[in-house]
């Protein structure tokens, strides 16, 4: 079995517009993922069996004063299907779940972001700053995107995998 890959998307919108220029699936708690949504073309020679692009992506407004910043924000998790692939003669439903999780993984840091805004006191350099937390939960969720794939050794380990499938369950519903 080649090995799973995931690739991050990372796109930051001021305003209304660079997301909706790629086709895109925003995470939902109820919609899953099929092989039919992965429409990238297979590199030739890759041995990895998928490839789930997914990314954060934040919209924000402010008001206010200098000494009194009100920030309106709208973060977002895509998932973008014409850069995600797979080969069907390496994958099954078991695959299909691993992959699902990078894509729940990376709404897991999107909530960890909100989180992080509505908890943030903001100045005149707002934009610095969200900016500034931006980069930290790329960090940290690429990060944690390679812990889940050594751990799971790409989805080989199926023990591995039961357990950060429950993980990642409990960590969404928190």
């Amino acid at each position: 079995m080649g090995a799973v890959k995931y690739f991050l998307v990372f796109l930051t919108t001021i305003g209304l517009g660079r997301a909706q220029e790629y086709e895109t699936i925003a995470w939902s708690p109820v919609y899953k993922l099929t092989w039919k949504d992965f429409k990238g073309e297979v590199p030739e020679n890759d041995r990895a069996a998928a490839v789930t692009a997914s990314g954060i992506t934040y919209q924000f407004s402010t008001q206010g004063t200098k000494d009194a910043m009100e920030i309106d924000f709208k973060v977002t998790t895509f998932f973008y299907p014409n850069k995600s692939w797979y080969q069907p003669h390496l994958c099954d439903s078991f695959i299909l779940g691993h992959e699902q999780l990078h894509f729940d993984i990376s709404e897991l840091y999107a909530q960890k972001m909100r989180e992080r805004l509505e908890a943030a006191n903001f100045t005149q350099n707002v934009r610095a700053e969200v900016k500034l937390i931006y980069r930290e939960i790329l960090e940290e969720l690429e990060a944690y995107q390679d812990l889940y794939d050594t751990q799971t050794n790409f989805s080989r380990d199926s023990i591995q995998q039961s357990v950060w499938a429950v993980k990642i369950k409990e960590a969404l519903r928190n």
